[in-house]
């Protein structure tokens, strides 16, 4: 039997608390599993004490069609370290009362069908997360799984395009709970040198109409763009392949200098957040 949901869940009360700080959420997205589930149990760890306010957690696919090479590439390293969703989901349990902010696993939908749509979404709520994202998966499928994610206190974010007709998008950010995945790009992800003009005056369409708040993600390679990001009024900036880049260089180093990877990893990644999370709070 499904759970009732809270009044207001996880997200939904993050987001709350940073508008009335006036502040822009930052959630950095990571490969769960890459190099393995010790660096991003530790990284989850350092993203949160430098800054980070949510976090998207990949769940590792062989066919990730909305990811860029980046992030292929980190889900590659991640099924070839053995990562499964139940070592996944184990790993996140483990955080329990460590890991307070929170965490939006990033699926598809051939391994959440897989198991199950009541199953996953029970077993992910018992892990501790607090939505899903499902890239792949069409709006009237969302719907149904949205309705069945909230019976266990699950927010499902729903993504829009730019090209996304304007009485789908409405649509769209009408039935996304927790927030909004505004793509900021025509394609896949990847780190780009510039966001499109076109995503500013997007922002302010769909905060018009109320619901969910908006995050902006796809191609934020830096500082200086998630304050674009913030500048257009959006209330979070997701950066995905930029981190996992400054993870991938850290690891390399790390193996070639003998290092410790896991430690090595999760501090770079913490540094990088690090001045993200500056940029977000800098007028």
């Amino acid at each position: 039997m499904s759970a009732v949901p809270a009044a207001i869940t996880p997200i939904q009360q993050r987001f709350s608390d940073l508008h009335a700080q006036g502040r822009c959420a930052l959630m950095p997205f990571l490969m769960a599993g890459d190099p393995d589930l010790a660096t991003t149990r530790a990284t989850l760890l350092e993203l949160q004490a430098n800054g980070a306010d949510l976090v998207e957690l990949g769940i590792p696919y062989s066919d990730p069609l909305a990811d860029g090479p980046v992030i292929q590439a980190a889900a590659s390293r991640a099924l070839a370290a053995a990562t499964t969703p139940d070592k996944v989901l184990a790993m996140l349990t483990s955080l329990q009362g460590e890991l307070t902010m929170p965490v939006v696993l990033f699926t598809y939908s051939n391994p959440l069908l897989n198991r199950g749509m009541e199953a996953f979404c029970r077993d992910a709520a018992a892990a501790g997360a607090a939505g899903l994202v499902v890239p792949d998966l069409p709006l009237e499928e969302g719907e149904k799984l949205s309705e069945i994610a909230a019976g266990h206190g699950l927010d499902l974010v729903l993504l829009v395009a730019p090209t996304t007709p304007p009485e789908r998008m409405a649509r769209i950010h009408s039935a996304s709970r927790g927030f909004t995945y505004l793509v900021s790009v025509t394609g896949v992800t990847g780190v780009r040198t510039s966001l499109e003009t076109r995503v500013g005056p997007l922002v302010s369409q769909l905060k018009a109409q109320g619901g969910s708040p908006v995050a902006v993600g796809f191609g934020i390679s830096g500082p200086e763009q998630a304050r674009q990001v913030r500048d257009w009024g959006a209330d979070g900036a997701i950066v995905g392949s930029a981190l996992v880049k400054v993870m991938a260089a850290s690891s390399a180093d790390a193996k070639a200098s003998g290092g410790d990877p896991a430690s090595d990893v999760a501090t770079a990644a913490g540094q990088f957040c690090a001045t993200l999370r500056q940029a977000l709070d800098t007028p």
